[in-house]
């Protein structure tokens, strides 16, 4: 299948889940049901389900460096989700291809921290997200503890949260969607965009099937991207 598709193609830059709910699988599930063609480039193999992580085995920054290099070079990419991405060598590697192949509508997934509670970076790749991926990235969509560590702040209030939006898309230069899902009361959205807040509001929904939520919603704006004409929404 060459570039020349009518149906448009996303890449998925993340971590497999072996349970298939989140990470690479969640992604290309999504991709295909919102009518898009979804490829992949691995990060990390994950022996996980919803409970947790019990174990996580990075692939080389060489390896990665191979599959981006064949997607690229084959079938360009209309959007790129970036999701697990544990190791500043391959966030160096992957910010270097996406520079190098002028990759357009990158989403950013900071993923840090599973549903179920388990780390999922490495302490000293953050600032390497910061300083490397960020910065060109489209939009990038953390939950409400991701954006804690990346803005620094704590947040109470629905204020705090378009305070720290502001303040990440600001520093990044990117779009920023805080997700509210570990919001008490209700689990809605901000975002800030061309230095604009809009509020998605949302009731809290008692359920437990929260695995790979995030996964899923970041890969859903990627495929929405890709289908706009004009690349600089953000939807």
């Amino acid at each position: 299948m060459k570039n020349d598709l009518k149906m448009k193609a996303v890449l998925s830059i993340a971590g497999s889940d072996s349970s298939g709910g989140a990470g690479i699988q969640a992604d290309l599930k999504t991709m295909c049901c919102l009518g898009v063609y979804g490829m992949s480039a691995i990060t990390a193999l994950t022996a996980q389900n919803t409970t947790g992580v019990s174990d996580i085995f990075e692939v080389t920054p060489e390896f990665l460096q191979k599959q981006l290099d064949c997607v690229f070079s084959d079938i360009f990419p209309d959007a790129v989700k970036v999701g697990m991405i544990s190791d500043s060598k391959i966030i160096r590697v992957t910010v270097d291809t996406l520079n190098k192949y002028h990759a357009k509508n990158v989403v950013v997934d900071p993923v840090m921290v599973s549903t179920s509670g388990s780390k999922l970076i490495k302490g000293e790749a953050v600032n390497s997200l910061k300083e490397l991926l960020f910065p060109i990235a489209d939009i990038i969509t953390p939950n409400i503890p991701e954006a804690e560590i990346l803005g620094e702040t704590e947040i109470r209030t629905k204020g705090d949260m378009e305070t720290i939006c502001r303040k990440i898309s600001e520093k990044y230069g990117c779009s920023v969607l805080c997700k509210g899902g570990h919001c008490i009361n209700n689990s809605s959205d901000v975002l800030f965009h061309n230095g604009k807040i809009t509020w998605f509001e949302s009731l809290k929904i008692d359920n437990i099937n929260t695995h790979g939520t995030g996964c899923t919603l970041s890969s859903a704006i990627a495929d929405r991207k890709s289908t706009r004409l004009n690349s600089s929404h953000w939807s």
